[in-house]
């Protein structure tokens, strides 16, 4: 079985046609360049209403059948930005390190970021992560910040395939060269034969 993905673009100008979404094109890319397992994806670009995002949300997960959903857009102190509500109001379980360390990055880049609201929850056997808005910030969130070719602060991508695994989603495998994920040795497949 492969992962299915969701991935959701949220504001209300990309979705009105104001201006081109670039939060989905940027998640397909890093997600193409990461992922070495089989996936899929399902995509939706949409307004900052909360009914919304919860309903889009819901579907995904209950409907679609993705494994993993990420949102982009929303999760800032603007009086429009309720993606990180809707998503706790589908929740299960609140996964806050999640959150921690999105902001922990972005704050090596601009002292804003403590003005990031994203959340990270599981909802049934689905986990949903809100990503910042912006294609740069999506990327150093999933992969970490590099210095001198190494890695100094994991990104959040790391997390994720262990994740999935303790909630049963199916395998994923990443790229070292991107993003290494993490597992402890006891939850790694032996090499097939």
């Amino acid at each position: 079985m492969s992962i299915k993905i969701g991935l959701v673009s949220i504001s209300d100008r990309a979705s009105q046609g104001i201006y081109e979404d670039k939060g989905i094109p940027a998640l397909l890319d890093w997600l193409s360049l990461a992922i070495v397992s089989p996936f899929s994806t399902e995509t939706r670009l949409i307004a900052d209403e909360q009914p919304l995002i919860e309903s889009t949300l819901r579907e995904l997960v209950d409907i679609e059948g993705c494994h993993l959903v990420l949102t982009t857009g929303g999760t800032g102190p603007a009086l429009r930005d309720v993606t990180p509500e809707a998503t706790l109001a589908v929740a299960d379980r609140v996964m806050p390190g999640f959150g921690e360390q999105m902001r922990q990055i972005s704050l090596k880049f601009v002292p804003t970021a403590i003005l990031s609201r994203q959340v990270g929850v599981i909802r049934k056997q689905s986990l949903i992560l809100n990503l910042p808005g912006q294609p740069k910030a999506i990327r150093e969130t999933l992969e970490g910040v590099r210095e001198d070719g190494h890695i100094t602060l994991p990104g959040i991508f790391a997390a994720v395939p262990y994740c999935l695994d303790l909630i049963g989603a199916p395998w994923m495998d990443t790229r070292p060269e991107v993003v290494k994920a993490f597992r402890p040795k006891s939850a790694i497949k032996p090499a097939a034969q």
